[in-house]
């Protein structure tokens, strides 16, 4: 069942969710890495959520699946390598253009 913000298209579609520390002022990076998220997938995406946290949080999760994880994966992701795992997890066909050339 959808809620309120939702339409039924979208509450089909995938949900990012970026979660950040806010003592470790995050927010800014974590919001331009939600842009950039939506900018490339635009409506092929359900909603991209900024959780806030603290104690040095920041990971990076499609529909449940953590993608990203600061700790586990060294630091944090650069476009490229953010935009490909989230095409990898949506369509592992779908073409990113420049972003997919070395």
């Amino acid at each position: 069942m959808p809620t309120m913000d939702e339409t039924p298209e979208t509450a089909r579609k995938p949900r990012i969710a970026i979660t950040y520390c806010t003592r470790c002022n995050w927010l800014l990076r974590s919001a331009w890495m939600a842009q950039e998220l939506l900018s490339t997938f635009g409506e092929d995406l359900g909603a991209v959520a900024l959780v806030p946290s603290s104690g040095g949080a920041f990971s990076i999760v499609v529909d449940g699946e953590t993608i990203w994880e600061r700790v586990r994966d060294g630091g944090f992701p650069d476009v490229k390598a953010l935009k490909q795992r989230v095409r990898d997890r949506l369509d592992p066909n779908r073409d990113l253009g420049h972003i997919d050339r070395p």
